[in-house]
């Protein structure tokens, strides 16, 4: 197995298409706070938007041969995007917009690898690629969005 790392430009971002809705079905499995927003959370209606509203999107996939068998996105956006809907679901956003000095933030929003790829080390590569790009921007603050089951949160 030959593992490849490509950054790819937002006009390929279909290439992440089933990856994502993996990772959407995934996430409505297993939520328990308003578990029926999730069954409206697709590709077309979370990640397009998302990257249409961002103001830096990053998107590095992994291949094995030519199939895409990982991805994780990432971007720089306008905190107050995360004021209302999904990401204050418990009356609270996912950070505090009063602590966040800078206009923009950076999310690590969707990271996803194919069943039979796990435990390769190819998340932490996607984590640190991602890292990295965020850390590039000057003043801005990053947070992640997580979502694991405790199978998965006691294998880390």
């Amino acid at each position: 197995m030959d593992i490849k790392y490509e950054v790819i430009p937002e006009k390929d971002v279909y290439l992440v298409k089933d990856l994502c809705n993996g990772l959407m079905a995934y996430q409505k499995s297993v939520a328990r706070i308003h578990p029926e927003f999730f069954g409206e959370m697709w590709f077309e209606t979370r990640m397009l938007p998302s990257l249409k509203s961002a103001r830096h999107n990053y998107i590095v996939i992994a291949k094995d041969k030519d199939e895409v068998i990982a991805y994780a996105y990432s971007n720089i956006a306008p905190k107050y995007i995360y004021s209302s809907g999904f990401a204050t679901l418990n009356c609270e956003a996912f950070f505090d917009f009063d602590s966040v000095k800078s206009e923009d933030v950076g999310c690590l929003s969707q990271i996803f690898i194919k069943e039979g790829y796990r435990n390769m080390g190819i998340g932490s590569v996607l984590f640190d690629m991602s890292m990295e790009w965020m850390n590039s921007f000057d003043n801005i603050c990053f947070y992640l969005i997580i979502s694991a089951d405790k199978k998965l949160v006691k294998e880390m």
